[in-house]
């Protein structure tokens, strides 16, 4: 399968900090490796960074006012299993990546998701919509020699109803169960536990729609990671979180912690305010969620709808408010061809 390779349809500024992220993924894999002792370690390999989602296609949304900025999908694809932890290994780029945002240098987040070649190409090979998706829409940021993609085959409709009824079948009650924990710790008056429930009921719904529109659902708590990834699919979660107050912007950074710091740190604080603010806003999540999910199941036999019919169209109304890749071994040692502003070996 030959991926595209130009980001002629990106601004300037864009592709700048594309290369950018790409300079950091592949200086940060080099030190971590460089640390390793276990020689498939020390010897493993990026076979291929591929950039997917809104920027891949050109439907990003970056919008000033409700300070929403599409992230930057990407898929990196490793030689081996143990190359696929983020702790081990990809932790410190996204640290670096985080930096960038808060000293304004980059608006988006950068999203990433890691797996190996022979994982792609069996899920290709399966007709799994997310990497389909990737493969047709996607473009390469940087590929390395032996990293071939299978062409992707199609799925069965009925089997994909059937995988997506399911998940459907199995989140929605705990969606439900989490927003009952949260109220009714909150009303016992244990706010950080009506926090951290309140977070796991979000992180269900956004998975419970990942899981029904994609068959797919990265292996993350983070809130915004999985809500960015739903609007990506369907515009209408951009109103759940408007940053149009300081209690919203507030609200969801206390939400965003939770699923940590209302757990392990005795410093972590929520007001009652907050957490009022925040049970409104899952009730809408939840709502939401079961509209779009039912729309997807209402579309029988439909190939590949991973995005609803109100992504592809244009966004919805506004809710509020130089470096150069190093090569890691393995890739080849001539000078780098440059198509579009991005790495081939």
């Amino acid at each position: 399968m030959i991926l595209r390779t130009e980001l002629d349809h990106l601004p300037p500024r864009k592709q700048r900090e594309i290369e950018r992220i790409l300079a950091i993924l592949l200086e940060e894999f080099e030190a971590a490796r460089a640390l390793r002792t276990q020689a498939h370690r020390r010897k493993g390999r990026v076979l291929k960074i591929i950039l997917y989602g809104s920027h891949a296609r050109g439907d990003f949304v970056d919008d000033p006012v409700s300070g929403y900025h599409s992230d930057y999908d990407l898929l990196i694809i490793v030689d081996h299993d143990d190359l696929t932890e983020k702790i081990d290994y990809w932790d410190k780029a996204e640290d670096r990546f985080s930096q960038l945002r808060l000293a304004r240098r980059m608006k988006q987040d950068v999203s990433l998701i890691v797996h190996t070649l022979a994982d792609v190409n069996d899920q290709l090979a399966r007709g799994r919509y997310f990497f389909a998706d990737i493969v047709r829409e996607g473009i390469a940021l940087y590929e390395a020699k032996g990293s071939d993609l299978v062409d992707p085959q199609p799925l069965e409709a009925e089997i994909a109803r059937e995988e997506a009824e399911d998940y459907f079948a199995t989140y929605r009650p705990l969606i439900e169960n989490s927003r009952h924990l949260a109220a009714t710790s909150i009303e016992r008056g244990v706010l950080r536990d009506g926090a951290f429930n309140l977070h796991q009921a979000c992180e269900r719904a956004y998975q419970c729609t990942l899981l029904v529109l994609t068959l797919y659902t990265p292996a993350t708590h983070n809130l915004r990671n999985l809500h960015n990834r739903c609007v990506d699919l369907d515009r209408r979660f951009l109103a759940i979180w408007p940053g149009d107050s300081r209690l919203a912007r507030k609200s969801f950074e206390r939400l965003k912690d939770a699923y940590v710091k209302a757990r392990y740190s005795k410093h972590y604080r929520i007001s009652r305010e907050e957490l009022d603010w925040l049970t409104e806003r899952v009730a809408m999540l939840q709502a939401l969620v079961e509209t779009v999910c039912r729309e997807r199941l209402a579309r029988k036999g439909a190939q590949n709808p991973t995005r609803s019919s109100a992504a592809l169209g244009p966004p919805s109304p506004k809710p509020g408010r130089d470096l150069a890749p190093i090569a890691p071994p393995g890739a080849s040692r001539h000078p780098p061809r440059r198509r579009g502003g991005i790495l081939h070996r």
